[in-house]
C-alpha cells in the first residue's frame, strides 16, 4: 500500500500519515467510480456525507481522552469545559484559546495560515515552477461561471490549497484584513480530500459545495495584498460551512456578508466537521510565500501521493492556524519573482 508523509512544519520531520478511512476511499473511488458511476454520485451526495457524519461523529465516547490521544488531538488547547466534549462532533467542533496556542507572527506584512491543515503552494502561472492549477481545481469551475468577471483580476497569481483531516481543529481564521466585495456559496457533491480522491478524480474541489469570499485589502487598515479569494470546499462527512466571524474571541459570532470588514487572525468560519479543503488565491506580484514551504514542497525522500499522481515533487507541510503563510509584497519589490526556485535557500 502506498503511503504518504508530509513536512512537520516545526521540525522538519517526515511525518507518515494515518489517513482516515484509506481502504475505503481507494475503493470508492477506483473500483465504484469506474463499475457503477449511480452508486458513485450517490455516496458522494449531501445525503451520503450527512449519513456518514452522524455514524462517525454523534456516537457518545466512552474514553475521551484516548480519543483525543489517537486523534493527535492536544486537549489543554480547548477553551470549553473538557465534560461537554462527549461526543466526536463536539471534539472536532472544539474552540481552542487561538491568541495563546496559535501566536500572530510579529511581522504586520504576515499572510496568515487560514487552518490548522496540510498546505500546497502554487502559481496560475504555466510557466512558473508550482504550476498546479489543472491538478487541483479549474479555477473558472471553482469560483462559478457566473462570477468569471473575477477570473482576469486573478490571471497569473499565486494560490494554497489547505487539506483539513477530520482531526484538524474544524475553524477558519482569517489570511488577511480587508473589506469583502463579493459572497456566495456554489452547490455541489461532497468528494474526500483524501490524497487518493484527489488525485483518482483530478479538479475535485471544482465540483464539490463551496463557500467563496472576495476580500479587498487595499483599503484603510487592509494587508495591502490587493484582492484574496477565500474558497472554503466541504468533503466526505461535512455537513455545513458556518460562518461564525468574531471580532475578539468567538463572541457574536456574525454572518459573513458584503461590506463587512474582516480582521487578520480572527475566526471566520466552522466545517461541521469531516475532511475539508480551503484554497486561498492571490492576484500577481502581492505575496511571496514562506521559504520553508517552497523548501519543504520540492524535498525528495518524501513519499506523497500527490508526487506518484502529478509526476512531480509535491510535498505537503503541516501548518498551524494563523502562522506565516506568506509575506505582502511592497511596491517597491512587485513584479520581481519570489516563488521560484532561485528563491528556495
Amino acid at each position: 500500500m502506498l503511503q504518504h508523509q508530509y513536512i512537520a512544519r516545526d521540525s522538519g520531520a517526515v511525518v507518515t500519515e494515518q489517513l482516515l478511512g484509506d481502504r475505503m476511499v481507494r475503493l470508492l473511488y477506483h473500483q465504484v467510480r469506474e463499475n457503477s458511476s449511480a452508486l458513485f454520485r450517490l455516496l458522494t451526495s449531501s445525503w451520503s456525507s450527512l449519513i456518514l457524519g452522524a455514524v462517525n461523529f454523534d456516537r457518545p465516547l466512552l474514553n475521551r481522552e484516548g480519543f483525543a490521544a489517537r486523534c493527535g488531538i492536544d486537549l489543554s488547547e480547548c477553551l470549553d469545559p473538557l465534560q461537554e466534549l462527549n461526543t466526536a462532533r463536539k471534539l472536532f467542533e472544539r474552540r481552542i484559546r487561538y491568541e495563546q496556542c496559535r501566536p500572530l507572527p510579529d511581522d504586520p506584512a504576515a499572510v496568515l495560515s487560514p487552518a490548522d491543515a496540510r498546505v500546497i503552494v502554487g502559481s496560475l502561472q504555466e510557466t512558473a515552477l508550482f504550476f498546479l492549477k489543472d491538478k487541483f481545481f479549474s479555477f473558472e469551475e471553482l469560483i462559478g461561471p457566473e462570477r468569471s468577471f473575477w477570473r482576469h483580476r486573478f490571471a497569473d497569481g499565486d494560490f494554497a490549497v489547505f487539506r483539513l483531516t477530520p482531526d484538524k481543529y474544524h475553524y477558519n481564521h482569517l489570511p488577511v484584513s480587508g473589506r469583502v466585495v463579493d459572497f456566495y456559496s456554489i452547490d455541489g457533491a461532497y468528494h474526500c480530500c483524501n490524497p487518493t480522491a484527489v488525485v483518482s478524480m483530478v479538479t475535485p474541489y471544482s465540483k464539490n459545495k463551496r463557500v467563496v469570499t472576495l476580500i479587498d485589502t487595499d483599503v484603510e487598515g487592509g494587508s495591502r495584498v490587493g484582492l484574496v479569494a477565500m474558497v472554503e470546499v466541504v468533503a466526505l462527512m461535512i455537513g455545513d460551512i458556518q460562518q461564525t466571524y468574531s471580532d475578539q474571541g468567538y463572541d457574536d459570532p456574525q454572518q459573513v456578508r458584503v461590506g463587512m470588514f474582516l480582521k487578520k487572525g480572527q475566526p471566520k468560519s466552522l466545517y461541521r466537521p469531516g475532511s475539508s479543503t480551503d484554497i486561498l488565491f492571490f492576484q500577481p506580484g502581492r505575496v511571496c510565500f514562506a521559504a520553508d514551504l517552497l523548501q519543504n514542497q520540492l524535498r525528495s525522500g518524501v513519499v506523497s501521493r500527490f508526487t506518484q499522481g502529478f509526476e512531480k515533487p509535491l510535498v505537503e507541510t503541516d501548518i498551524q492556524v494563523r502562522s506565516l503563510l506568506a509575506t505582502a509584497v511592497d511596491g517597491a519589490r512587485r513584479g520581481n519573482p519570489c516563488n521560484s526556485r532561485k528563491n528556495i535557500p
